[in-house]
C-alpha cells in the first residue's frame, strides 16, 4: 500500500492505538514487577529472619533492582506516549517511513536482558549464601562435636592433674564445690572406662555478675575442669573457652571479665 494511501486507513490508526497501549501494558508491568521485587524480596528475608530468630538485613539488590524497574517502567511510558504522536503525525502528514525497526523495543529487549542476568546472578548468590551456613550458625551446629572447649595435655595422671589443679584453684581462693569420679562410678557399675575425674569449682564474686548478665549462663556455671585420658593413654584436662560462653550467651567482654582468666590459672596447674 502506498504511503500516502496509509494515511487514510482506519485501520492503521487503529493498529497504532493497539500499539501504543501494549507499550502502556508494558511500562505497567515493569512498574509492578520492580515493586514486587523491591518489596516481596524485603518480605522474604524479614519472614526468614522471624523463623530463624535474627534480625533482617536489608537486601543489597532487590530494592534497586525493583526501583530501577519501576523507573524503566515510567520512561517506557513517557516514550509511548511521545512515539505515539510522533506516528499518528508522520500518518496525518504522509511522512511516514514505512519498515523502519522499532528503537524503543531494542532498547527496552536490551534492558530487560541485563535485567534478567541481574536478576540471575542475585539469585544464584542467594542460593549460595543459603546453602552455606553463617558463622553463627556454625558455631551452635559444632556445639554438639565439643567446640568451645579448650583440652591441654597433661604430663601427669587423671588423678594427679586434678590434684594440681584443686591446689592452684584454692591458692586463689576458689572454692571447690565437687569433685566426681566418673571412671570409678563406672568401675562400681561393673563397667569400663579410661581415667576421668571432674571438678566443678567458683567463686560467687565472679560467677554471680556473669548470671546476672545471662541468666540462663548459670546452666554453664560454676566452671569445671576436666581431666580425661584417651584411647592411647594420654591425660587431657579440659574446660569451656570463655569466647564460647560469651558468644554462647551474647555477652560482652566487660561481662564475662570475671572468669574470662580462669584458663590460664588451669593451664598453670599444669606446668
Amino acid at each position: 500500500m502506498p504511503t500516502e494511501d496509509i494515511g487514510r486507513d482506519p485501520r492503521v490508526y487503529l493498529a497504532e492505538e493497539r500499539t501504543f497501549l501494549a507499550w502502556i501494558r508494558t511500562s505497567l508491568a515493569l512498574m509492578a514487577f520492580g515493586f514486587v521485587v523491591a518489596r516481596f524480596g524485603l518480605f522474604l528475608r524479614e519472614l526468614e529472619a522471624m523463623q530463624a530468630g535474627s534480625v533482617s538485613q536489608p537486601s543489597a539488590l532487590s530494592l534497586p533492582l525493583g526501583v530501577g524497574l519501576v523507573v524503566i517502567g515510567v520512561i517506557i511510558d513517557i516514550l509511548a506516549s511521545w512515539h505515539h504522536i510522533r506516528y499518528i503525525r508522520a500518518l496525518n502528514q504522509g511522512t511516514l517511513v514505512v519498515g523502519s525497526p522499532s528503537t524503543l523495543a531494542i532498547v527496552l529487549a536490551l534492558i530487560l536482558a541485563v535485567v534478567g542476568l541481574t536478576i540471575a546472578f542475585y539469585l544464584g548468590t542467594t542460593k549460595a549464601q543459603q546453602a552455606a551456613p553463617s558463622t553463627i550458625e556454625k558455631e551452635h551446629s559444632s556445639m554438639k562435636t565439643g567446640d568451645g572447649i579448650i583440652s591441654k595435655a597433661s604430663k601427669y595422671s587423671v588423678p594427679d592433674t586434678l590434684d594440681r589443679v584443686e591446689a592452684a584453684l584454692q591458692a586463689k581462693g576458689v572454692k571447690i564445690f565437687v569433685r566426681v569420679d566418673h571412671s570409678g562410678e563406672a568401675e562400681k557399675a561393673g563397667l569400663k572406662m579410661p581415667s576421668t575425674q571432674l571438678l566443678i569449682f567458683g567463686n560467687p564474686k565472679a560467677g554471680t555478675p556473669v548470671m546476672l548478665a545471662a541468666p540462663t549462663s548459670a546452666i554453664d556455671l560454676p566452671l569445671k575442669a576436666l581431666a580425661w585420658q584417651d584411647a592411647d593413654g594420654k591425660v587431657w584436662l579440659s574446660y569451656n573457652d570463655p569466647e564460647y560462653l560469651k558468644k554462647r550467651y551474647g555477652m560482652t567482654d566487660d561481662q564475662i571479665k570475671t572468669i574470662a582468666g580462669t584458663g590460664s590459672l588451669l593451664e598453670q596447674a599444669l606446668s
